[in-house]
């Protein structure tokens, strides 16, 4: 496993902690909030280096995200 993948899986760990802790959701519901964004798209695209930022900053991303159905 390359460091990029490493660093988007611990993210996407990350990301589905702040979901149940943030807003009350069960793990498989959070799960999939992750899996199907956009933000985690973005975030699994090499190009886009979205996963060389922390996690509060992508956390952001998928709120708004939820919020408006769409990526600021």
């Amino acid at each position: 496993m390359g460091k990029e993948q490493f660093m988007i899986e611990e993210i996407t760990k990350e990301l589905v902690l702040l979901l149940i802790d943030e807003q009350g959701k069960n793990m498989h519901d959070a799960l999939r909030t992750v899996y199907t964004s956009d933000t985690f798209a973005k975030l699994c695209d090499l190009k886009t280096g979205l996963y060389t930022q922390s996690t509060a900053y992508i956390y952001e991303y998928l709120e708004t995200e939820l919020k408006t159905g769409k990526l600021s």
